[in-house]
This record gives C-alpha cells, structure tokens and sequence, in this order.
C-alpha cells in the first residue's frame, strides 16, 4: 500500500495480480488496484480527470487521460472518501503506475492536481 497527501487530498493505493483472468504464456498479466481518495482538506472538492503514467518493463511508456475515474467525478465533503477499484494489463508481468488527478474546489472553480502515488505491479513468480 502506498499513500500521497496533496493539498489535503489523500491518495492511498492498493494492488492486487489476478492470476485468474492471465496468460502469462501470451505475455498477458492482470493487475488490479484500489485507490481510496480522502479530503482532509476544509473545502468540498470535485474530482474533473486523470491521467496515467504505465510503466511496462522492457515496453513503451503508456499514458491514459480522461474524465473521472471508472466513470464517476465523485464530489467530496471535508471528510469524505471515495474509494474504486479498476485494473491494468502488462505484457512483462512487472511494471509500475502514477499519475495526477485533477481537482476542483467546489467553492471558486480553483482547478489543482493532486499526485497519484508510484505503485508497482509484480507477478508473484516474477519476484524468483
């Protein structure tokens, strides 16, 4: 589990290799991951997009934009977290991710980026 606080947004994630929906044979690997996003901060905030950064060792750099996350701008309270889960493939079995959230302050418009912390993918039998 890795966490990133930024401007009183915490983002904590979570990753798990499902073995079950693979072919490493076919250089086919299934991760997923949890991200649960806290507002510690005073003000209510939206979240507008995302953009990814997918590290696939030995394979070009991925990037991946869009709006919301899983289909969603979840508006948070002070307080308040949202928490999804969605999944990556690689082809090398091990690789990482990060990337940056960008953010609205409900109250006055103002847009800010919030990090995404680096996380690591790694096929259990990939580690030997």
């Amino acid at each position: 589990m890795v966490t990133e606080i930024t401007e009183g947004v915490k983002v904590t994630v979570e990753t798990e290799y499902q073995p079950e929906y693979s072919s490493p044979s076919q250089y086919h690997f299934v991760f997923t991951y949890r991200i649960t996003i806290e507002n510690t901060s005073d003000n209510t905030i939206q979240l507008q997009r995302r953009h990814w950064y997918i590290h696939d060792l030995n394979y070009p750099l991925r990037e991946v934009e869009g709006e919301g996350v899983v289909g969603q701008q979840p508006v948070l309270e002070p307080g308040e977290s949202h928490q999804y889960v969605s999944g990556c493939n690689l082809k090398a079995g091990i690789g990482k991710m990060y990337g940056t959230y960008l953010m609205e302050r409900v109250v006055d418009g103002k847009l800010f980026h919030v990090k995404i912390p680096a996380f690591t993918m790694v096929a259990p039998f990939r580690l030997n």
